[in-house]
């Protein structure tokens, strides 16, 4: 006769795994709610699952970032194909650039430098539609309503612009602030121009200008926004215009001419700036008045 009955001898690795599968089925709900502290619903294997908004934002952040990488190829395949079309045909541009102005090289490596300074930067004015068309695709869905449609209008603009400030430096401030100093040097000493000083000269005494012709945009821009008024920039003209001599006098030569020939446009620009902002508030009230 079996002294234990119907008993079965349990080994005691089997009866702690017993104890928990009957603590697991007596509490059933705490595998499956997901609490504020616990972070979100935990699989079989006691892993944390990830929120869904959470997969979202990582799913959105892929996603921009594609587009950034999209945008960021299409602009440097335009940059280096504009900059090979300029260095082939370099030999065509060379006297628009140095017009006719006697230059030295003082080096073999500085033929390198001059030639690629001048088909980088006229290869970055040539793309410059391109890019700035790149940059809108990519900013465009996250732009508000009232920002997205000023971008779209004033784009062109822009454009005209900067090649309105390029032209400025160009045709004027460069050649006259260049005579100018060729004129005070050759007084006392024998003038030769290496041609890396001199392209670094061009590019100085122009691309800077043709940014500082975007300031109507940008007083266009703040103003749309709520951030500038015509009052506020009246009340603040005496501190832009020597916010402007400061920039006029970092961007070009060390001269009064120089500077003087980018002071006087710079205010004549700001002054416009004024009153596009005062005419665009006035048809802002009138608009607000016929809808109310």
């Amino acid at each position: 006769m079996d002294p234990y009955g119907e008993r079965k001898l349990i080994s005691p690795l089997h009866k702690k795994k017993a104890d928990e599968n009957s603590a697991a089925l007596n509490k059933p709900e705490e595998n499956t709610k997901a609490g504020p502290e616990s972070g979100g619903p935990k699989d079989s294997g006691g892993e944390q699952k990830p929120p869904a908004e959470t997969q979202e934002r990582v799913e959105t952040l892929i996603d921009h970032l594609g587009d950034l990488r999209k945008q960021l190829i299409k602009s440097i395949f335009v940059f280096a194909f504009f900059l090979v079309l300029v260095f082939s045909t370099l030999n065509f541009w060379f006297p628009y650039i140095v017009k006719g102005n006697e230059l030295v090289i003082l080096g073999p490596l500085e033929v390198i430098k001059f030639y690629t300074s001048i088909s980088a930067t006229m290869a970055l004015g040539l793309s410059l539609p391109f890019l700035i068309h790149f940059l809108w695709q990519f900013v465009k869905p996250g732009l508000e309503e009232t920002e997205a449609r000023f971008l779209g209008l004033y784009s062109p603009a822009m454009l005209v612009l900067f090649l309105l400030g390029i032209s400025f430096g160009y045709f004027i401030v460069n050649p006259l602030s260049y005579q100018f100093l060729i004129g005070l040097g050759a007084a006392n000493f024998d003038v030769m121009i290496s041609a890396n000083e001199y392209i670094h000269f061009l590019i100085m005494t122009t691309i800077p200008l043709g940014l500082l012709f975007e300031m109507p945009i940008l007083a266009l821009f703040l103003s749309s926004i709520g951030v500038l008024t015509s009052v506020s920039m009246k009340k603040v003209r005496k501190w832009s215009y020597l916010g402007l001599a400061i920039v006029s006098a970092l961007i070009t030569p060390p001269d009064f001419l120089s500077q003087l020939l980018v002071l006087v446009p710079m205010a004549g620009l700001y002054e416009a700036s004024i009153f596009i902002v005062k005419k665009m508030e006035a048809r802002n009230e009138r608009l607000e008045d016929t809808a109310a």
